[in-house]
């Protein structure tokens, strides 16, 4: 028999699977279950989720609102850092786990629990997202992953309606749902279904926070969001409190079908897995941000920064967000938006974020120093001997390779094949 427990904290939405948890932990363990849901902004989901949790057998739910601290700790910094994992995927998901997984270890702390439960897969990401946080908040608790549980017999939809059905719990789920869904404030996911083959285009129906680019107004409609150090805090220089400002965000990419991404990426657990994801506001959020930072990074700092944020997107994939390591990449990056103030314009059209205009107290661009003409700040001249100095390692080498009778390497061509018949 493995350990045991009394009391477990369960990470509950109200969907099919932790509906059918929250009774078979109870048959299977034993155990009072006390479901934890974090409000991330999935609006009506959250709607009748406490007489459905006790209906399960849960002895009561526990409700947090989180969306500020979901934009405040997680989303902003997360956008500053500039992290995007594989070039697409603005992580909605992954840095949601590790805020639900504090909050579950803080409800275990106070209600006296011994364990956390949850109902990821053992396939997925969520799984290592939600437990490698509460290893690293509180490794005492135990950690019940039912998926994984070889007393867990449900294997299917089917089985699982099947199950709460004999019970006589309601689940609002039917079995023609076909795909998997992720909502929070920031985004939506989809996977599974007709997902499954790369090959298939996603079907307009599944789409639910944003309008088709197709039928999106057919006037581009011009936004102005200003920043201090690098968060954002007015749009059209209306000061704005973070998720007022966010939500306005989310509704004009809505409106103008900004966000969608189609991407195969590669889980933390070795496999390929394909997700489309709807991100409006955050993708306005971040292409506003970059470009604020065109012109006030110098070019070493910039170009550092974006090669640690891939290392910071990495962390908050893998489910690392409670570690040392991101902690210092923060640390960097603050000092990096020291001086991204400053306002962006931005026109929106069609599932596009064009770029219209930048400018900043602090940037490092000027018109005049970056002109061709004669100045005295940079004299043209002295590119020459910049120019000798850059290419000597090239020059030396190719001067050795003359001295020992050779041409450069770099002039090992066959140009024989470039001339006409």
């Amino acid at each position: 028999m493995g350990q045991q427990f009394n009391k477990v904290i369960l990470a509950y939405s109200g969907g099919l699977d932790t509906s059918v948890i929250v009774p078979w932990l109870i048959e299977t363990y034993d155990v009072e279950v006390i479901c934890f849901t974090a409000d991330l902004g999935q609006e009506e989901e959250l709607t009748g989720l406490d007489e459905k949790a006790k209906k399960s057998g849960a002895s009561k739910l526990i409700v947090r609102d989180l969306r500020h601290e979901f934009l405040t700790d997680f989303i902003f910094p997360t956008m500053r850092a500039g992290a995007i994992y594989e070039r697409e995927y603005l992580l909605g998901t992954s840095f949601a786990r590790p805020l639900i997984a504090l909050h579950m270890v803080d409800v275990a702390e106070r209600e006296g629990a011994d364990a956390v439960a949850h109902g990821c897969t053992g396939k997925g990401n969520d799984q290592v997202r939600f437990e490698v946080s509460v290893m690293a908040l509180n490794p005492k608790l135990g950690i019940i992953a039912p998926w994984r549980d070889d007393k867990w017999f449900i294997r299917s939809r089917e089985d699982a309606v099947e199950y709460a059905e004999e019970r006589g719990i309601p689940v609002s789920a039917t079995l023609k749902s076909i795909y998997s869904r992720d909502r929070n404030l920031f985004h939506m996911s989809h996977e599974g279904g007709p997902l499954e083959n790369p090959w298939n285009k996603p079907e307009e129906s599944m789409f639910t926070l944003t309008k088709s680019p197709q039928a999106a107004p057919d006037e581009a409609e011009s936004i102005i969001i200003s920043f201090k150090e690098g968060y954002p805090v007015a749009l059209n220089d209306e000061e704005l409190e973070p998720l007022d400002l966010f939500t306005r965000l989310n509704k004009l990419g809505s409106k103008h079908g900004i966000g969608r991404v189609d991407l195969v990426e590669n889980r933390l657990v070795g496999m390929k897995s394909r997700g489309v994801y709807e991100t409006p506001g955050g993708t306005i959020l971040y292409k506003a941000h970059q470009s604020l930072e065109s012109i006030c990074l110098d070019k070493a700092t910039l170009h550092q920064k974006q090669v640690l944020a891939i290392k910071y997107a990495e962390l908050v994939y893998n489910g690392q967000w409670f570690c040392t390591l991101r902690e210092a990449l923060d640390s960097f990056v603050d000092v990096t938006q020291r001086n991204v103030t400053g306002d962006v314009r931005l026109e929106l059209y069609k599932g596009n974020v064009t770029l219209t205009g930048r400018r900043s107290p602090f940037s490092l661009y000027r018109e005049d120093y970056a002109s061709f003409g004669q100045m005295d700040i940079y004299n043209q001249q002295d590119a020459e001997g910049f120019i000798h100095l850059f290419g000597l390692p090239n020059k030396v080498e190719a001067l050795l390779a003359l001295d020992g009778g050779n041409p450069s390497k770099y002039r090992q061509v066959d140009f024989d094949k470039f001339k006409r018949d």
